[in-house]
C-alpha cells in the first residue's frame, strides 16, 4: 500500500513539473517576440520608399569628361523638381577659369529654369556647356529612377521638358521691367519674370560697358541673375570688384519687384 502511495505523489509531482515548464517554451510565445523587428524593418522600408517616391533630396550626375578638363554636376531636388544646380567639378587653370566663371552660373541657372537638360551652350564655353548638360542629364535619370521626375509632372497633362512650363501657371507669368539705376559706370537695368509668385529669371538689360566695365559685367551680372532668382528678392549680395553695378542692379531689381507687389 505505502509502495502505491509514493508512485502515485511521484507521477503527480512529475506532472506538475512538466506544467510549469511549458510557458518559456510556447513556440507561440517565441514567434509573438519575433514579430515586433519584422513590423519594425517593414516600415522602415516603407518610410525609406516614400522619401524616394518624394523626389525630393541630392543627385549627382555622372563625371562628363571634356578636352578641358571634368565636368559634374549636383542637384538639389524638392518635391520633383530641380531647385538648385552647381558644378561641383569644371575646368580650371588658365583661361579655363575665366570660361568656367562665365559659362557655369549661366547654365545653372537654365537648368533650373528648364528643368531638363535641354539648355543652350554658353558661347565660348562649349565643351564646357557639352560636359555639363551630360553630367546634368545623368542626374535628371537618377531622380527620375528614384521616384522623382525633374521634367514636370504627368498630373497636369503635360510631359517632356514643357510638362511644367506649359500648364496653368505659365499662362500666368509676367515680365516686369525695373527702373534704370544709374551708376558711376553706366545705367543699369533689369527684367524679371514671375510666375506663381516666385522670380523664374532675372536678367540685365541694361548694364556698364567698354573697357574694363565690359569684363565686369560679364562676370557679375550671370551672378547677380542666379542670386536674384535663388532669393526671390533684391537681398543679394554684391559680386566683389563689380560694387557698382551690384548696387544698381539691386536698385533696379527692387523697383521691378515692387512693380510685381502693386
Amino acid at each position: 500500500m505505502r509502495r502505491i502511495v509514493l508512485a502515485t505523489a511521484a507521477t503527480v509531482s512529475g506532472i506538475v513539473l512538466l506544467l510549469s515548464l511549458k510557458p518559456t517554451t510556447d513556440p507561440n510565445a517565441a514567434q509573438a517576440a519575433g514579430a515586433i523587428p519584422q513590423q519594425t524593418a517593414g516600415a522602415q522600408e516603407s518610410a525609406q520608399g516614400g522619401a524616394a517616391a518624394a523626389g525630393s533630396g541630392t543627385v549627382t550626375g555622372r563625371v562628363a569628361q571634356t578636352q578641358y578638363g571634368p565636368v559634374q554636376v549636383r542637384l538639389t531636388m524638392s518635391g520633383g523638381k530641380v531647385t538648385k544646380a552647381e558644378a561641383v567639378q569644371a575646368p580650371s587653370g588658365g583661361t579655363s577659369t575665366q570660361k568656367t566663371e562665365l559659362a557655369v552660373p549661366k547654365l545653372n541657372q537654365e537648368a533650373v529654369a528648364a528643368q531638363s537638360a535641354d539648355i543652350d551652350a554658353v558661347s565660348g564655353a562649349t565643351y564646357t556647356s557639352a560636359g555639363y548638360k551630360q553630367s546634368l542629364q545623368s542626374a535628371l535619370d537618377q531622380a527620375k529612377a528614384a521616384g522623382g521626375s525633374a521634367t514636370g509632372s504627368s498630373t497636369g497633362g503635360g510631359s517632356g521638358n514643357g510638362g511644367g512650363k506649359a500648364s496653368a501657371p505659365a499662362a500666368q507669368a509676367r515680365t516686369v521691367s525695373g527702373s534704370v539705376a544709374q551708376t558711376q559706370y553706366g545705367p543699369v537695368q533689369v527684367r524679371i519674370t514671375v510666375s506663381g509668385g516666385k522670380i523664374t529669371k532675372a536678367e540685365a538689360v541694361q548694364a556698364p560697358s567698354g573697357g574694363t566695365s565690359s569684363q565686369k559685367t560679364a562676370l557679375a551680372v550671370p551672378k547677380l541673375n542666379q542670386e536674384a532668382v535663388a532669393a526671390g528678392s533684391a537681398d543679394i549680395d554684391a559680386v566683389s570688384g563689380a560694387t557698382y553695378t551690384s548696387t544698381g542692379y539691386k536698385q533696379s531689381l527692387q523697383s521691378a519687384l515692387d512693380q510685381v507687389g502693386g
